[in-house]
């Protein structure tokens, strides 16, 4: 097998959360061009089904799974569909989420609710159903995506729901990664730094001053900027990495 070989997913299916737009669809595109299979989860069916049809347009084969994560019969509802489409999920990206920026003070119990039922709690449902099917195989590969906000707090803007909801994602990932490594299963995360997508409004001039001219790369990225690191983690060329929260962030969380 040849380093090249190793990261080829040809045979494999994906399940990709919140697929049709920003990262979730950058990162179902490179995973499909690394030959996956690809399960378009999304709460929009037109969304999905443009989604799906951009995918095979690359030459995979695409399904979709519409529902909401928000309960846990929606979870049960959704990977029901992917594995009726499907058959099997060997890659899981857990990648919807939702984030308020809001001072402490001012977030509003429904909104602290809904950024931690989405980023962390839906997030816990989907793996822990998917995960069964997968312990159970002896095999599979788990990609969270957590942000460096699980690691620093940013600022201008406040955001803490979101900033716990992502280091507690940092840290499931770790301990999935422990107890599932002797069943086969490898479970990481990917950080994104500040990228160009619907919730991360980089070119806002109020925010140029500490999200782009603090970084070192003195540059915001675009979602496909993620793509290759995304199949890194959900191939076999990361075969010995399980627990790794991979920063990519242009170097920003190195001042």
């Amino acid at each position: 097998m040849t380093v090249m070989d190793r990261f080829d997913l040809t045979g494999r299916t994906a399940l990709v959360t919140g697929a049709t737009r920003g990262l979730g669809r950058a990162f179902a595109q490179a995973l499909a061009e690394a030959g996956a299979d690809i399960i378009v989860h999304a709460r929009d069916a037109d969304a999905a089904e443009r989604t799906r049809q951009e995918l095979e347009a690359l030459g995979t084969t695409a399904h979709v799974a519409l529902g909401d994560l928000l309960t846990r019969e929606g979870v049960e509802g959704v990977v029901a569909q992917a594995l009726e489409a499907a058959g099997r999920i060997d890659v899981l990206v857990n990648n919807a989420g939702a984030c308020i920026h809001r001072p402490a003070l001012e977030v509003t119990p429904d909104e602290w609710s809904h950024v931690i039922d989405t980023n962390l709690t839906a997030l816990w449902n989907v793996t822990q159903v998917v995960g069964k099917d997968m312990v159970e195989r002896g095999d599979g590969v788990i990609v969270n995506v957590g942000s460096i906000s699980g690691q620093i707090v940013n600022r201008p803007q406040m955001q803490p729901a979101y900033n716990a909801s992502k280091a507690a994602v940092h840290q499931l990932t770790k301990s999935l990664a422990v107890e599932w490594a002797p069943h086969g299963v490898r479970v990481n995360a990917i950080a994104p730094g500040y990228i160009k997508t619907d919730m991360s409004p980089v070119d806002e001039p109020q925010f140029q001053r500490y999200w782009i001219e603090d970084a070192p790369q003195r540059r915001y990225a675009t979602p496909d900027e993620l793509g290759p690191a995304m199949v890194l983690l959900a191939s076999d060329a990361s075969s010995f990495m399980s627990g790794t929260v991979l920063v990519v962030d242009g170097g920003y969380t190195l001042h």
